[in-house]
């Protein structure tokens, strides 16, 4: 490639191809060589110029080769990643405002005056047809102010103040869609994080998982319970309970068997089905996603809509004062002051942005929030209930040793458990599974028969025959019925109180137990404490792990209060028993069997490496392996609120500042207007900085692998 080096400093290069030297997709797709590179950081490549830029910590020289070698035929088409689609919202929404900026001021500067008259009444066309509208539906409301506002100021010759309204308004307009699409990334974000790999099953019969990269259509892809669907299909085999709530917004699940088509994105709640893939086309879901957005007000905060509705009820009171100015001065002019100047305007605009504001800080510090009324709610929580295993400890626990207890030996225990655990997403599998792999016990084939998913209790298959159960004691030994010797009671309990027991059976006969050692997460006490002094009343933890364990656990931490061996059920019914005696509750969990709590909660939270049920059911997802962005989330949210409530303040003052100056005659109705729509716009913009949230980071360093 040829190209020349335009800035050269600090560990950043700029360099430029020209024009035409790669397509747009295969600027993505530049970009991913880059970044696989070793000490290569960031990379932000424009197809319009061919400019690369790179921000490194690598020898600058094995870049500039990289570049030089770089040959036509190894250019590739890649999609843009979250970030660059981000980026290159803000630069697109950016060059908006500079574009409407410029014209508005090259036509104050060049064009004569009827020119600017017939540029104005074209750009303020859309707002009076709105507010006609509103008046031929009898609404007093925002829209209908602004109408008025452009047509009394044309007509009464007030072509200045008439612009500004027509610019202010324009200019409010392009902020409301850059919150709307910076909100629907969002969402599309924590919808697509959701698949890494899947199962599919061979024309042999035998189930082998990919890369969800690999998948093509006509594969038979395997939906297990709990589990995402990956693309768009038609069921070949079994039949399941479906949750289509990214599609229709529908919460119960809806049964679909043979034949029945099924969607990308949609949760397979329980039972297994083989889907035939029909349609790999990422815009598919994309669409979803957006129709969702445009169709509901669901991820609306209570504060957003509380804004809108004050907003709309303060407008009768501006035409009030207009007419009752005109009645007792007799003043057009000073009636129209009192119009012009729109507390509603500034309200409806400022509290999105500082919503939106807040997500977006949210979201480059990796924490996906679904929508404004998740961060209000978790900014005034006052109840904060944990899952145990994957929450407040370690999100991956590990087996600290397998005893038997039958003829079976330790390893083969392992072996056969880890041969049925590998089906299915949740910690505790991952750690056996894990553990076997370490001790290179593999099987080459599957050794049992289709596996069955109790959620929260455990897992039953046919092995060689013989019915095969792995799970809880409250599943294995009380719904099984699976006996225990006296001897082999004793060595459970030597282990109970140190470790969280698995108990495996086979043919009603106990054979062995894997002991599962799953320390709390190293900063789990400390932001517990952290979350007590930002207003956090009461913490519990639920679990379904035996009454030893969680007591454990619980002392360890300091938890206010704690159950144990809860059931997905119960752990749902004593969220909605908090919140009947009138606390408001945060959730935060990672499993299937937290999706009932995670649903009932006042917000919920999914950890990474969550399943995809509990991602799906959870408001805000964390995308970093530590409990530390609770505290983040708390002060974000509590700052978005703060910032709000200023925001009216400042409205408030301003705009009774300019009523007043414009009601008395010391400023004229173009003042009024430009002073107003003015201060309305900085409050906007300042409610879009970052500096608003500064101190949000309390933890300087975090030291997990992301």
């Amino acid at each position: 490639m040829k190209f020349k080096i335009v800035y050269d400093k600090k560990n950043i290069l700029r360099v430029r191809a020209g024009k035409n030297a790669f397509t747009q997709k295969q600027g993505y797709g530049i970009a991913r060589l880059l970044t696989s590179k070793k000490g290569i950081k960031t990379v932000k490549v424009s197809s319009v110029n061919g400019s690369i830029y790179i921000e490194y910590t690598c020898k600058k020289i094995q870049i500039l080769k990289f570049l030089a070698n770089l040959k036509k035929s190894d250019l590739f088409e890649a999609e843009p990643t979250q970030e660059e689609i981000s980026r290159e919202t803000d630069s697109r929404y950016i060059n908006k405002i500079i574009k409407k900026v410029v014209t508005r001021y090259a036509a104050l500067l060049l064009l004569p005056l009827p020119l600017r008259v017939v540029k104005i009444v074209y750009e303020g066309l859309p707002y009076m047809a709105a507010g006609l509208d509103s008046l031929i539906h009898l609404r007093l409301d925002v829209d209908l102010l602004d109408a008025t506002s452009v047509f009394v100021t044309l007509s009464q010759g007030m072509f200045g103040p008439a612009g500004s309204i027509v610019f202010l308004l324009g200019l409010s307009e392009i902020l409301e869609d850059y919150t709307i699409e910076k909100t629907k990334h969002s969402l599309e974000n924590s919808l697509m994080l959701n698949i890494n790999k899947v199962w599919i099953k061979t024309e042999e019969g035998a189930e082998v998982q990919i890369p969800f990269t690999d998948l093509k259509e006509g594969n038979s892809v395997i939906v297990r319970t709990g589990t995402i669907i990956p693309a768009d299909g038609t069921i070949i085999e079994g039949e399941a309970a479906i949750n289509e709530a990214t599609m229709t917004g529908e919460s119960l699940a809806v049964h679909k068997s043979e034949g029945k088509k099924v969607f990308a994105g949609t949760i397979v709640e329980e039972g297994t089905i083989v889907i035939n893939v029909d349609e790999l086309n990422e815009k598919t879901r994309i669409n979803q996603i957006i129709d969702l957005i445009e169709s509901s007000d669901k991820a609306k905060a209570g504060i957003q809509s509380r804004a809108e509705k004050l907003a709309d009820s303060i407008v009768p009171w501006n035409f009030a004062i207009t007419g009752l100015t005109y009645l007792l001065t007799g003043s057009t002019i000073k009636a129209i002051a009192a119009l012009t100047v729109d507390y509603s305007c500034a309200i409806k605009l400022a509290t999105p942005i500082s919503i939106i504001s807040a997500m977006r800080e949210a979201s480059e510090r990796e924490i996906v929030v679904k929508g404004g009324r998740y961060l209000e709610s978790f900014a005034t929580a006052d109840t904060i209930i944990f899952d145990k295993t994957g929450t407040l400890t370690k999100s991956c626990p590990h087996v600290a040793k397998t005893v038997s207890l039958g003829v079976l030996s330790d390893d083969e225990v392992l072996r056969q458990a880890a041969c049925i655990e590998e089906h299915f997403p949740h910690s505790v599998a991952t750690a056996i599974v894990n553990k076997a792999k370490e001790l290179g016990l593999s099987h080459g084939e599957e050794l049992h028969s289709e596996v069955e998913y109790i959620v929260a209790h455990g897992i039953a298959t046919t092995l060689f025959g013989k019915r095969t159960v792995l799970g809880s004691r409250h599943f294995v030994i009380e719904d099984e019925g699976v006996e225990i010797s006296e001897e082999d009671q004793d060595t459970i309990e030597e282990n109970a109180d140190k470790y969280s027991i698995i108990y495996f059976a086979i043919d009603g006969k106990l054979e062995g137990i894997i002991c599962i050692d799953d320390p709390p997460r190293e900063e789990a006490s400390e932001v517990l404490s952290k979350l007590r002094e930002l207003g956090i009343k009461d913490i519990i933890m639920l679990t379904g792990d035996s009454e030893n364990a969680a007591k454990t656990t619980a002392e360890l931490l300091g938890v206010d209060h704690y159950k144990s061996q809860v059931l997905p059920e119960d752990k749902a019914a004593i969220v909605e028993e908090i919140k009947a005696s009138g606390k408001k509750v945060i959730m935060v969990g990672d499993g299937i069997n937290d999706s009932p709590a995670l649903s009932a909660a006042d917000v919920s939270v999914a950890m990474k490496d969550s399943s995809d049920l509990a991602r799906e059911v959870a408001d805000i997802t964390l995308l970093r392996p530590t409990l530390h962005d609770l505290v983040t989330t708390r002060l974000l949210s509590q700052q978005m609120l703060d910032l709000i409530q200023r925001n009216y303040k400042l409205i408030l003052v301003f705009n009774t500042l300019f009523m007043g100056l414009g009601l008395t005659g010391v400023i004229s109705p173009s003042l009024t207007s430009i002073f107003h729509n003015g201060s309305t716009m900085l409050i906007g913009l300042d409610s879009a900085t970052s500096k608003n949230y500064k101190d949000v980071d309390t933890f300087d360093t975090i030291d997990v692998e992301v």
